[in-house]
């Protein structure tokens, strides 16, 4: 935005949440962005947020005094007043599926833009799933939903599930070797549960398995993510095949990942740190405040990344790979890692926003 040009107004669906407290928090003081507007559930609403989030806060970073006493609107109650008041929202809601997509289409038909972390309507053909580094030209997408609902200004667009995002950087970077096969097995913090490890005894010294759906979103949302868009229309990649195990580890913060890939033309080391490190990446261009630089970093030390050490790479929003090595029945393996509340969620939501804002989308 160029030099006194106004602030966006935002409002916060589902403000109270883990997520929420995110973007409150990312949001402080944003060059480009105000938060004006916060909405939860109806046990929160007449509240000021900061009685609202009381015993409730869950990250870290403190209260911004900016955000404290604006008082709390109830997400569907509220809609038409909240409508009124802002220039687009950021949803983060934790509800039923078919409640989230109701309400999300209800802001987008009048005029207000969504931007969303919620899954509701990650697979909605005419919305696009963007990881803004590796996809932007799915935002195109944009044009043929609001074609296709009448819509003047509004539109839904949403980023992916937080458990690939550690990994499928990296298999987009070495895209000119055609990755076939992906196995890949998640070790996910408990904040990607909406929990701390204060919170969830049952963590203590312990590994979960198995995590709700988790594990289809990983194998299947990257294939959208990489598809083709012609004519407002994406068409799933083929390749690369992910077979992925999502398991809940006892971390606060951080999904590491250990990869797995065959190539249809296997690189050489050399190849695969080349193609990684000098990967175009189109966000260069537009100087987007919430932007990593780099993107993606490898760390030659076999210790690294480590959740705790490097989860806050770039402000948590730059990813971190290390351990390359070859593999005997695949061709190459690393370990990747992720901040799964920042990069994984709200600020890759508000990375969008911003390259939605420099497009010319809000």
């Amino acid at each position: 935005m160029g030099k006194g040009s106004k602030k966006l107004k935002v409002g916060i669906l589902g403000a109270t949440g883990m997520v929420g407290q995110r973007f409150v928090t990312l949001l402080d003081n944003h060059p480009w962005f105000e938060v004006t507007l916060l909405a939860a559930s109806p046990r929160s609403s007449g509240k000021t947020y900061q009685e609202a989030v009381d015993g409730r806060w869950k990250i870290e970073e403190t209260l911004p005094n900016s955000i404290k006493n604006l008082v709390v609107k109830r997400v569907v109650e509220d809609k038409e007043k909240i409508a009124r008041e802002v220039d687009f929202v950021f949803c983060a809601l934790d509800m039923d599926n078919g409640k989230t997509k109701e309400i999300e289409l209800w802001y987008a038909k009048n005029d207000i833009p969504v931007i969303s972390t919620n899954s509701a309507h990650r697979w909605s053909e005419d919305v696009p799933m963007i990881i803004p580094e590796i996809n932007p030209q799915h935002l195109a997408l944009i044009d043929k939903q609001r074609q296709n609902h009448g819509w003047k200004r509004g539109f839904i667009a949403v980023k992916p599930n937080c458990s690939l995002q550690s990994y499928l950087p990296l298999i987009w970077a070495l895209g000119e070797f055609e990755p076939k096969e992906v196995s890949v097995t998640t070790m996910q913090a408990v904040s990607g549960a909406g929990k701390t490890l204060s919170d969830w005894p049952e963590m203590t010294e312990n590994v979960i398995p198995f995590i709700n759906g988790e594990e289809e979103k990983t194998e299947q949302e990257p294939l959208k993510i990489l598809g083709r868009l012609k004519n407002g229309h994406i068409s799933q990649a083929q390749y690369p095949r992910i077979s992925a195990t999502c398991i809940r580890v006892p971390v606060s913060d951080g999904h590491l990942a250990a990869v797995a890939v065959s190539f249809k033309k296997k690189p050489t080391r050399t190849q695969i740190l080349s193609s990684v490190k000098n990967a175009a990446n189109p966000l260069q261009k537009w100087h987007l405040p919430s932007a990593p630089n780099p993107f993606i970093y490898y760390f030659g030390d076999d210790n690294r990344p480590q959740t705790r050490l490097d989860r806050d790479f770039g402000r948590g929003m730059g990813i971190t790979f290390g351990r390359l090595r070859e593999d005997k029945q695949f061709d190459w393996k690393f370990v990747a890692l992720s901040h799964n509340t920042i990069r994984g969620a709200a600020g890759g939501a508000v990375l969008t926003a911003e390259l939605l804002k420099a497009k010319g989308y809000l």
